[in-house]
C-alpha cells in the first residue's frame, strides 16, 4: 500500500517512514503543505498521513482543499494539536481519523490498516480467496491453514490485488502501489513477483488479463 506522509519534523518523519516501511507500506515523505498538494495531484497514493502544523500551507488547509476537489482518499491526521477544538476542526474538515503525538507506531499502523479496509468496503480483518487467507494486521498468509512465507514485495503485490477481487490492475498500477519515490524498479519486477506468488500460493489465485494486467477472484471468460 502506497502512502503519502506529510510531516516537517525530520526525526518524526524519518522514524515513521522507516517504521511504516517495516509494516509493509510504501511511504513517500514530504515536509510541507505545498509539496503535499503537488504529490496529491499525482493520484498514486491510496491513503494520506497528514500533520497539521506544516510550513508553506497548513495541513488543515491541505485537507479542506482535498475534500473540495472531491478527493475521497482516507486521511489520518497526525498532530501535536490535541485540544478538543483542534480534533473537531480536523474531523469536520474531512479527516477520517485522528492520532495525537506522541503515539505508538503499532497503533498508527493499525489505524491505517483499518482506514484502508473501510475504503475498500471490507469489514472483516482477514481476506479469504480460493483457500488463501490473508491477515493484513500481521501480514500472515495461509494456504489451507498452513502459513506461507512471502517477501515484503510479494506480500505487497498480493495485498494490492486482494483489496478489490475482480478488479484488474495494470503493471503500472501495481508498480505505483509497491514502490515509493527513489526506489529502483526492474522492468520485469511485477512478472517475477506474480510468478513467485503462483509457486507459493497456487496457479489459480492470480489471473492474467492478457495485455491488461492481473486480478484475483473468479476467472473472467474470453
Amino acid at each position: 500500500m502506497r502512502l503519502l506522509f506529510a510531516e516537517d519534523d525530520p526525526m518524526i518523519g524519518a522514524g515513521v517512514r522507516q517504521g511504516l516501511a517495516q509494516e509493509g507500506f510504501a511511504v513517500d515523505w514530504v515536509r510541507d503543505g505545498a509539496a503535499a498538494e503537488a504529490a496529491l495531484a499525482e493520484s498514486v497514493h491510496e491513503i494520506v498521513l497528514l500533520d497539521l502544523g506544516l510550513p508553506r500551507k497548513d495541513g488543515l488547509a491541505v485537507l479542506a482543499a482535498m475534500r473540495r476537489r472531491g478527493d475521497v482518499r482516507p486521511v489520518l491526521v497526525l498532530t501535536a494539536r490535541d485540544a478538543l477544538a483542534d480534533r473537531v476542526a480536523g474531523l469536520d474538515a474531512g479527516a477520517d481519523d485522528y492520532l495525537a503525538k506522541p503515539f505508538e507506531l503499532a497503533e498508527l499502523a493499525a489505524r491505517l490498516r483499518a482506514l484502508a479496509r473501510r475504503a475498500t468496503g471490507r469489514a472483516a480483518p482477514t481476506i479469504e480467496l480460493d483457500g488463501v487467507t490473508i491477515d493484513p494486521s500481521t501480514r500472515e498468509v495461509r494456504v489451507g491453514g498452513t502459513p506461507v512465507a512471502l517477501s515484503a514485495r510479494e506480500y505487497a503485490l498480493l495485498e494490492a490485488l486482494s483489496a478489490r477481487p475482480g478488479a484488474i490492475l495494470s503493471r503500472a498500477q501495481l508498480e505505483d502501489r509497491l514502490y515509493g519515490w527513489g526506489e529502483e524498479l526492474e522492468s520485469n519486477a511485477i512478472s517475477v513477483y506474480v510468478h513467485q506468488l503462483r509457486k507459493k500460493l497456487g496457479d489459480e489465485l492470480i489471473h492474467t488479463a492478457r495485455g491488461v494486467g492481473y486480478y484475483v477472484g473468479p476467472a473472467k471468460g474470453g
